[in-house]
């Protein structure tokens, strides 16, 4: 059974009795203290996105060197193969685990390896939240290694605590649209190419299906579920994928990550 700290659950809602208004900070700071009396979490972050634009971070807890992995080098381009990102772009809301959302192949995949390997994570579970003007936010519980996974009970009263989360940051936060510099850009999906990271691969000379089907893969699909979702046999995304490799003259999904990263800050 999850015990729950009655007092500070009670307490972490005053600020929403009282109706005041809120910063982006203290939005984040009564979220965590929301969670902290439900359940146990290492971290939390706030992430605010639009389109591919690089994300605005509005809350965290982690130290300097964490930040340096959660946030710097994730605004660095690493978000755009990350599945919350995918999820928030999808129009998702409500509570989601990230194995719920996770690519067949995420687990395993480089980018999961080098990335996520340097986070220590055992999960992270996060909040989805759709606000105005084209901007989704997530609130995100991590749990390091040495706390292990959140237990079904606990994942149920997140689950419970949902809409709750969400109105907070709804109220809370507002429009964030100004935080994001320039109009927005025009919503584009893998499918039909375009923005940030379809420039990437464009610069490396890859063509509109070449750069869909790499990008998928460090996201962490499958040949078989990029075929699927293409429209195309798993045998011709491989002849794509060895044909990129060729013009990019590597072999490894390593190497190919490493590109990725190095040319996106170019763009």
């Amino acid at each position: 059974m999850v015990a729950i700290d009655v007092k500070a659950l009670f307490a972490s809602l005053m600020p929403l009795v009282e109706r005041r208004p809120m910063s982006e900070r203290e939005t984040g700071s009564v979220f965590r203290s929301l969670m902290k009396s439900l359940v146990h979490f290492d971290n939390a972050v706030g992430f605010a996105y639009r389109g591919e634009e690089r994300p605005v971070d509005f809350y965290d807890t982690f130290n300097a060197e964490k930040y340096e992995v959660h946030v710097t080098i994730y605004q660095a381009g690493a978000f755009l193969l990350d599945p919350f990102y995918h999820a928030t772009r999808a129009g998702r809301s409500g509570f989601f685990r990230m194995r719920e959302l996770a690519p067949d192949r995420f687990f395993v995949s480089e980018y999961y390896r080098t990335y996520y390997g340097e986070t220590r994570l055992a999960e992270e579970v996060g909040f989805f939240v759709p606000l105005t003007a084209g901007v989704g936010a997530v609130l995100s519980l991590m749990r390091l290694e040495r706390s292990g996974e959140f237990s079904p009970a606990e994942i149920e009263i997140l689950r419970a605590a949902a809409p709750l989360v969400l109105a907070l940051v709804r109220t809370g936060l507002g429009d964030m649209s100004g935080r994001f510099a320039g109009a927005p850009a025009e919503p584009t999906t893998p499918r039909n190419g375009g923005g940030a990271a379809y420039s990437v691969w464009e610069r490396l000379g890859l063509t509109l299906r070449e750069a869909a089907i790499v990008d998928l893969v460090l996201q962490g699909h499958s040949s078989e579920a990029i075929g699927l979702r293409l429209g195309i046999s798993t045998g011709t995304v491989k002849v794509h994928r060895r044909n990129v490799y060729r013009k990019l003259d590597i072999s490894s999904q390593t190497q190919l990550l490493s590109l990725y990263l190095d040319n996106f800050s170019r763009v």
